[in-house]
């Protein structure tokens, strides 16, 4: 896949263009920390996901094209067309789909965006931990992890009218792996931390400013 192919499709430029004003409206939608995005470049976004509203707002309000992994089922029937005309392909959270790692990975690769939600379904308990996709990928590909919390969103859907949304977006995280490729207890920890940024940042308590120079990579 090359970067031409990633050129937004209409039906995502008009699905945005329509859906911003109509949120700001609705949620009152409410951006901080859109200076952390890299303008260009492979990158993976991770966000924690409690409504069915949660991809629409992200999509709508991040500043680049996301390439969002949606449950498989979710393609079944025409509303798989609308979908992949979206940006979003398919995965199987039943096992490790080898076939849309591979996709993600030649997105990122690319110098696109793709939008991940770690623990891996709609967490209404609380209870999902968070899986480790986000953060192999980004290390297998050598771009950064990009938090994103999102408060409000269920509420809002529960509602629709009158709900405030935040969207937190949080500094670039860059794992660093073993010579030859991350450990399990490598990843482990990586996920453990976006996990807990994700958490800060839906709480309100993380910080959205400037680039952390903790987790730099370094090959």
């Amino acid at each position: 896949m090359t970067a031409a192919r990633l050129q937004t499709s209409i039906l995502y430029r008009t699905a945005k263009y329509i859906l911003r004003p109509l949120t700001r409206w609705l949620f009152r939608v409410r951006v901080e920390g859109d200076e952390n995005v890299p303008p260009a470049g492979g990158l993976v976004v991770a966000c924690n996901h409690v409504s069915y509203l949660d991809p629409p707002l992200l999509g709508s309000w991040f500043p680049r094209t996301i390439h969002f992994m949606a449950k498989r089922e979710l393609f079944a029937g025409p509303g798989g067309a609308l979908l992949r005309a979206l940006h979003a392909f398919p995965v199987d959270r039943e096992r490790a789909d080898v076939a849309a790692f591979r996709r993600a990975l030649t997105i990122v690769r690319a110098g696109g965006v793709v939008g991940i939600f770690p623990e891996g379904r709609r967490n209404l308990d609380g209870e999902a931990q968070a899986r480790q996709g986000a953060v192999l990928l980004a290390a297998t590909a050598g771009c950064p992890v990009l938090p994103v919390g999102l408060a409000g969103t269920r509420s809002a859907a529960r509602r629709l009218w009158c709900g405030c949304v935040a969207i937190r977006i949080g500094r670039p995280l860059h794992f660093q792996g073993s010579p030859r490729r991350p450990t399990k207890a490598e990843l482990k920890e990586w996920t453990d931390l976006v996990a807990a940024r994700i958490a800060a940042l839906r709480e309100g308590n993380g910080n959205t400013q400037g680039a952390d120079p903790r987790f730099l990579l370094r090959r």
